[in-house]
C-alpha cells in the first residue's frame, strides 16, 4: 500500500485548509475569466496567466480540476480548452465567458488558499474532509483498528484503515485482514465513501472491493435564490442536516467491519488460486492492459511484479496489480489500482479467460 501522510501531518493540513477555505454562490453571469499577458511577450503560447474573478469577491486562479470542469460543465471539448489555454487564451476567455452568459445558471465556486478549485451545480452540498476525520478517526481509533495509510491529494482525501479482529489466510501463511478505505471529494470528483479492503500482510497490498462499497453524495437542496455572488455560510438549518449527515457516515464506519463481506471475498480470493494463467506472461499483461485502458507503464510494472511474484494465477495477477499501486507516483491512481486489483477477482468467467489464455501473435 502506497504510503501517505501520517495522521499528525494530516490533521495539521486539514486544520490549516479549514482556515484558508472560501465558497460563493453566484449566477455565472457574476463570473468572467481574465487572461494576463506580460506586455513585452509577443507569442501567446503558454504565458497567460487565467484568472476567474468572482463579482466583488476577488479574482482566483484555477486549479486543473477548475479547468477540466468549466470545459465539461459549458461543452468545450478539453482538447480544445487545452489548446486555447496554450496557443490563444484570450480566444479561451472569449468562449468561457460568452458560455457563462449563455447558460445563466448558478453556480458554487469552491477556492482553497487563493484558488478556484471546483465549478459546481449550487445544488452542491459540501461535505468537507475536517469534518469527515473528526467524525470517523475517533470511531476508529477507539475499536483498536490501525490506519495503514491517509492522503490529502488536489481531488480526495483517504483513509485506509485495518483490524487485526477479522483475519485468516488465503494460503498456508498468507494472511490478510479486513480493513476499510473511506474517501471523500470537497471538489465533485466523488461521493463520501466507505469501502472494504483486504490487506495482504507478506507484502503489505491492499485490495479495495468496489462491489461492497457504500456511498453518501454531495447532493442538497437548491442554495438561495440571490442574482448576486455571495459567500457560502452554514446557517442554522444547514448546520443541523450535516450533523445528521455525519451521525450516519458515523454508523456506517462503525459497522463497516463486517465478517460476512470480509468472508464472501475470501472465498473469492481461494477460488482466485485454482484458476490458473495459460497464455504467455507478456501477452495476457497486453490485453489486460487494452481491457482496463492501462498505462503501458502501468502495464509494465503489473508484468515485472507478475513474473517476480512466481504466481501465474489470477489471484497472482491481482497481486501483481496491487503491488503496481505501490510504484505509480499519484496516490490517486495508486487507489485506483488497489480498485483494479478488486475487479480482477470479480470477473467474469469469459472475461477471466480472454485475458487468461491470450497467446501470442
Amino acid at each position: 500500500m502506497k504510503t501517505g501522510l501520517s495522521l499528525q501531518e494530516m490533521a495539521a493540513e486539514l486544520e490549516r485548509q479549514k482556515s484558508q477555505k472560501r465558497d460563493f454562490l453566484a449566477p455565472s453571469s457574476e463570473l468572467e475569466m481574465t487572461a494576463e499577458i506580460a506586455p513585452e511577450i509577443h507569442d501567446e503560447s503558454e504565458t497567460a496567466h487565467l484568472q476567474m474573478r468572482v463579482n466583488g469577491h476577488g479574482s482566483f486562479d484555477l486549479t486543473n480540476t477548475a479547468h477540466e470542469q468549466l470545459s465539461s460543465r459549458l461543452g468545450i471539448p478539453r482538447k480544445y480548452y487545452d489548446r486555447m489555454s496554450q496557443y490563444a487564451p484570450h480566444l479561451l476567455v472569449d468562449n468561457v465567458n460568452h458560455w457563462m452568459k449563455d447558460q445563466p445558471e448558478k453556480r458554487m465556486v469552491r477556492t482553497l488558499d487563493g484558488k478556484m478549485r471546483a465549478f459546481l451545480s449550487s445544488r452542491y452540498r459540501p461535505l468537507d474532509n475536517f469534518e469527515l476525520a473528526e467524525t470517523v478517526l475517533p470511531v476508529l481509533i477507539g475499536n483498536g483498528v490501525r490506519i495503514e495509510s491517509s492522503a490529502l491529494t488536489e481531488t480526495r482525501m483517504y483513509i485506509k484503515a485495518v483490524t487485526d479482529k477479522i483475519t485468516t489466510e488465503v494460503r498456508k501463511g498468507d494472511v490478510i485482514q479486513a480493513g476499510i478505505v473511506i474517501s471523500n471529494s470537497e471538489v465533485g470528483w466523488g461521493s463520501v465513501k466507505v469501502e472494504p479492503m483486504i490487506f495482504r500482510l507478506v507484502c503489505l497490498n491492499g485490495m479495495i472491493a468496489p462491489d461492497y462499497s457504500m456511498n453518501k453524495y454531495h447532493v442538497g437542496r437548491n442554495q438561495g435564490d440571490s442574482d448576486l455572488a455571495t459567500e457560502f455560510f452554514r446557517d442554522e438549518t444547514r448546520r443541523q442536516d450535516d450533523k445528521a449527515f455525519w451521525m450516519k457516515v458515523r454508523d456506517v464506519v462503525s459497522g463497516s467491519f463486517r465478517q460476512d463481506v470480509f468472508e464472501k471475498i475470501t472465498r473469492k480470493l481461494i477460488e482466485s488460486t485454482e484458476k490458473e494463467i495459460g497464455g504467455a506472461p507478456e501477452k495476457v499483461i497486453e490485453v489486460f492492459t487494452d481491457k482496463f485502458q492501462l498505462a503501458e507503464t502501468e502495464g509494465s510494472l503489473i508484468l515485472r511484479h507478475l513474473i517476480k511474484g512466481g504466481d501465474l494465477t489470477q489471484y497472482g495477477l491481482m497481486n501483481a496489480v496491487t503491488r503496481a499501486s505501490q510504484d505509480v507516483k499519484e496516490y490517486d491512481r495508486a487507489t485506483e489500482l488497489e480498485r483494479l486489483g478488486g475487479q480482477v477477482i470479480e470477473l467474469s468467467k469469459s472475461d477471466w479467460e480472454q485475458v487468461a489464455n491470450a497467446e501470442a501473435n
